[in-house]
């Protein structure tokens, strides 16, 4: 799946970088039939190539690019950064690394070794929940790299690159959207160099969760304003095609 979503300021494209995902997330549609195969560094700048030269025909330039598509990056690590170097190379498409976002599940030496890396890209990290009970639940990466060693090693990455982390934040009714854990979300994040993005969740008919009300997800976002930890509330493009966050493989699926 590549999603191409155009905002006013920008055109940003969702890349994929295997074909299935082996975390399991208990929300996502993309991991229910498993891995199937990574996808090679070509295939990621297919993706990108493709969505560049649809952005053009529009007029627009492409702006940005999130490794937010199906699979976990840090899987399939060495054709991550191959197609990485391929966009930053100015013999490549001279992609600014600092317009492209790397998104993980949380898996730690995937963390350690991008800050080793001389790419200067965004990372972002899908949190989910503020404590190993709920997030086990919902990211059963965590059973291995639970919140306190992922903490530490997203405050290591802060402390040896300066960038700050992005974390990603899907928001269920009735299951992370209370006052307390909004709560124990901002002890958690309190005094890291961070944003806190939250995703209403998608709507997607073979799961149980749901998206909470308008009301409930601007009071969870106030709460970790007013302790200081900068948040931002955003809606997934491609909801209205089925393209967002797994939509599509499981409607595909369904057919």
């Amino acid at each position: 799946e590549t999603v191409l979503m155009f905002y006013p300021d920008r055109a940003t494209v969702c890349v994929s970088c295997q074909v299935g995902c082996a975390v399991g997330c208990a929300f996502c549609a993309t991991g229910l039939g498993g891995l199937q195969r990574n996808l090679t560094a070509g295939e990621m700048v297919v993706q990108a190539v493709n969505a560049a030269r649809i952005a053009r025909e529009r007029g627009r330039p492409l702006t940005n690019l999130v490794m937010m598509g199906m699979g976990e990056p840090f899987h399939n690590y060495r054709e991550t950064m191959k197609f990485i170097s391929i966009l930053n190379d100015k013999h490549g498409l001279e992609f600014g690394a600092r317009r492209i976002t790397v998104s993980t599940s949380g898996i730690v030496p995937g963390i350690q070794k991008l800050a080793e890396e001389p790419y200067q890209v965004n990372l972002a990290i899908s949190l989910h929940a503020p404590n190993d009970e709920l997030r086990s639940s919902l990211v059963p990466i965590n059973d291995r790299f639970p919140i306190e060693v992922l903490m530490q090693t997203a405050r290591d990455y802060i402390a040896k690159t300066g960038r700050r982390i992005s974390f990603e934040y899907a928001l269920m009714k009735g299951i992370n959207d209370s006052d307390e854990i909004a709560a124990q979300m901002a002890d958690l994040l309190q005094g890291m160099l961070c944003h806190v993005n939250i995703i209403p969740l998608n709507p997607v008919d073979v799961l149980p969760y749901e998206r909470p009300e308008t009301a409930d997800i601007d009071r969870f976002a106030a709460i970790l304003e007013s302790r200081g930890i900068p948040t931002t509330v955003r809606y997934s493009r491609g909801v209205e095609i089925a393209a967002a966050c797994g939509q599509l493989r499981a409607k595909f699926q369904q057919v």
